[in-house]
């Protein structure tokens, strides 16, 4: 199987200068674990995790003022539709991370994440004798 059968097509994209709480607000409204963060005077793509968000509050951050250009990565592995399940969950497990921005032609066209990975191996994986 490929990227482009277990992708999320349903992508949030957000700004540099929205407050954490408004991106935990657009992630849960979404049902999504991450958004993709589009800066243009920072030259790029990069991603906002819930587990960014998590570390912000557990240092005791205010969500409320703090901004996610402050805590979005910008260092990201692109995967893109012709990678294998099996390269993603390989890019995942050595940079440990959960999501991959999915790139077409270099323009966002999904997220993958090890949950949309699991559900696309689990029905196989049952089928299989034991």
């Amino acid at each position: 199987m490929l990227v482009r059968d277990a992708m999320s097509t349903v992508v949030l994209t957000i700004g540099p200068t929205h407050t954490l709480r408004q991106a935990a607000a657009l992630m849960a409204a979404r049902k999504v674990g991450a958004a993709i963060v589009h800066d243009p005077d920072a030259g790029g793509i990069g991603i906002l995790t819930e587990r960014d968000i998590l570390i912000s509050v557990g240092q005791g951050q205010d969500p409320d003022t703090e901004l996610v250009h402050a805590h979005t990565t910008t260092d990201v592995v692109f995967a893109t539709p012709a990678w294998t399940l099996e390269e993603a969950a390989a890019a995942m497990a050595h940079g440990g991370f959960r999501h991959l921005i999915v790139l077409d032609r270099d323009e966002p066209a999904g997220v993958v994440s090890v949950r949309d990975i699991i559900r696309c191996w689990a029905p196989a994986r049952q089928q299989v004798p034991a």
